[in-house]
C-alpha cells in the first residue's frame, strides 16, 4: 500500500513538472512494478500493453466514431443544426445562447467528442453572438459548457472507454446517457435563461429572424437519422458497437460527401486530425494499463474495499465520497486520464455497495449509474479552473477573449452541472428509466 501512496504521489509531482501523462504513468507505473516484482517482469507488462492496446479490435471503436466526427463537421452539419435552432428560439432573451447549447446537444449526439463539439460551434456560434450584442463572457460560457455535452449524449468516447475498462454494456451505457444528456441541455437553457434575467445587458431582448434554408433541414434530418442507426443498431442487437462506429463513419463520408463541401484536402485534414487524436488517447490507455496493473498489483482496490467496509456508512455517503474525489482530481487532470486512472480502482467497490432494493438492486444497474455519473463529474472538470480543457480550446481559437472573461461566463454553468449531478444522484431512475 505504502508503494502505490508514492506512486500516486510521483505521478502527481511529474505532471505538476509538465511531463505528458501518459509518459508520467508509464514511467511510474513501470518502476512500482519492478518493486513489487522485477524489472523483467515490469517491462513485460509494458510491452503486453502496448501490443495488446494497439492490436485491441473492440479500441477501433474510438478511431471510427473520431472519424464519423472530423467527417461530419466538414459536412457543415453543425451550422444546419445552429441555424435551425435560432430560427426557433431567435425570440427569447438568451435565445442565441439557448440555440448553441441545443446545436452542440444535437452535434455532440452524433460527435462524441467534447472537445471537437466546442472547437466546431465557436467558429459556427460566436460571430452570430457577436454581431447579435451578446456580451463575450456569455458567449464564450455557452459554448464551453454546451461543448461538455458531447462526452455523454451517445456515441460517447468516454462512455466506450468506461465499459471497456469495467466490461459494462457499451449499449445500455449509451442508453444510459440519453436522459440525463437532455437534462443537461434543459439545464444549461435554464442557467442562460436565469443569467438574462439577472443581467438583461447580457444579451439583446430578441434577435432577428432568419430562413433556414433546405440544405439545413437536410442536415437535421441527418444528424437525427445516423443518431437512430448508431442506437438502434446497438440497442436492437443488429450490430456491435465497434460495427456501430464503422457504419457511422461510413454514413458521415457519404453526408460529406453529397453536402458539397468534401475536397481531398478535408479529408486529409480529417483522417490527419483523427490520427492525432486516436494516437493521444492510445498513449493515455497504454499508460493507464500500466500503472492500473502496479496499483492493483500493490493492492489498493482490495484495502479501500476493505476499508470503506470497516466504516458502515450508507452507500450514497461512499458515492458522495467518491465525486468529491472526482472533482478536486478533475481540477488538476484531463478529464480522460482521470477516468483511465480512477475507474479500475473504485468501480470493484461501488458495485461491492448495498443500495437496497429498487433501481440500484442490481450490480449491472449500479455499474451503468456509476459510470453516468462519473462521466457528468468529468463534465463538469471539462469547465472548472484552473485545467477545463473546453475552456482553453476555446481560448485557442478565440484569442482575442481574456481567459478571465470565459472562467465567469462558465460559473452559472457549472451551478447548473452542480444541481443536475445531485439530482441524477438521488434519483437514479433518471439514467436507467430507458434501458
Amino acid at each position: 500500500m505504502l508503494e502505490a501512496l508514492i506512486g500516486f504521489g510521483a505521478l502527481f509531482g511529474l505532471v505538476l513538472l509538465r511531463v505528458p501523462i501518459a509518459v508520467a504513468m508509464i514511467i511510474v507505473g513501470t518502476a512500482g512494478f519492478a518493486m513489487l516484482r522485477n524489472w523483467n517482469a515490469a517491462f513485460n507488462l509494458l510491452g503486453n500493453a502496448a501490443f495488446d492496446t494497439g492490436l485491441s479490435f473492440t479500441l477501433s471503436v474510438i478511431p471510427l466514431f473520431i472519424l464519423m466526427g472530423n467527417l461530419l463537421t466538414i459536412s457543415g452539419v453543425s451550422q444546419s443544426l445552429f441555424t435551425t435552432a435560432h430560427r426557433a428560439l431567435h425570440k427569447m432573451r438568451g435565445g442565441l445562447a439557448m440555440a448553441t447549447i441545443v446545436a452542440c446537444g444535437g452535434f455532440s449526439a452524433v460527435c462524441g467528442s467534447s472537445l471537437a463539439t466546442a472547437a466546431t460551434m465557436s467558429k459556427v456560434a460566436m460571430p452570430s453572438m457577436r454581431k447579435a450584442g451578446y456580451a463575450d463572457s456569455l458567449a464564450t460560457g455557452s459554448i464551453a459548457a454546451g461543448g461538455t455535452l458531447g462526452i455523454l449524449i451517445p456515441p460517447s468516447v468516454i462512455l466506450i472507454i468506461y465499459g471497456l475498462l469495467t466490461e459494462a454494456d457499451i449499449g445500455k451505457l449509451f442508453v444510459a446517457g440519453i436522459i440525463p444528456g437532455l437534462l443537461g441541455v434543459v439545464f444549461y437553457m435554464a442557467a442562460v435563461y436565469v443569467t438574462v434575467l439577472l443581467k438583461p445587458n447580457l444579451a439583446p431582448s430578441s434577435q432577428d429572424d432568419i430562413p433556414v434554408e433546405r440544405k439545413d433541414v437536410w442536415g437535421v434530418l441527418a444528424v437525427l437519422g445516423l443518431f437512430a442507426i448508431i442506437m438502434i443498431g446497438i440497442y436492437g442487437g443488429f450490430f456491435t458497437p465497434t460495427e456501430a462506429a464503422g457504419i457511422g463513419a461510413a454514413t458521415a463520408f457519404l453526408i460529406a460527401l453529397f453536402s458539397g463541401g468534401l475536397t481531398f484536402e478535408k479529408l486529409f485534414q480529417a483522417g490527419l486530425n483523427c490520427a492525432r487524436t486516436t494516437a493521444m488517447i492510445f498513449a493515455i490507455i497504454i499508460g493507464a494499463e500500466v500503472f492500473s496493473n502496479f496499483i492493483s498489483y500493490a493492492g489498493v482496490p482490495d484495502a479501500l474495499l476493505e476499508f470503506v467496509q470497516s466504516l458502515d456508512v450508507n452507500a450514497y455517503v461512499v458515492i458522495l465520497v467518491l465525486v468529491l474525489i472526482y472533482v478536486i482530481l478533475g481540477a488538476v487532470l484531463e478529464s480522460l486520464s482521470m477516468i483511465l486512472l480512477t475507474v479500475p480502482v473504485f468501480f470493484p467497490l461501488v458495485t461491492s455497495l448495498d443500495f437496497g432494493t429498487g433501481a440500484l438492486s442490481d450490480p449491472e444497474m449500479v455499474l451503468i449509474w456509476f459510470g453516468i455519473i462519473v462521466v457528468v463529474v468529468t463534465e463538469i472538470s471539462l469547465i472548472s479552473p484552473p485545467i477545463g480543457l473546453n475552456v482553453f480550446v476555446l481560448r485557442s481559437v478565440l484569442t482575442d477573449v481574456p481567459l478571465r472573461t470565459m472562467f465567469a461566463g462558465i460559473l452559472p454553468f457549472w451551478a447548473a452541472d452542480i444541481l443536475r449531478l445531485g439530482l441524477l444522484i438521488a434519483v437514479p431512475a433518471l439514467s436507467l428509466a430507458l434501458i
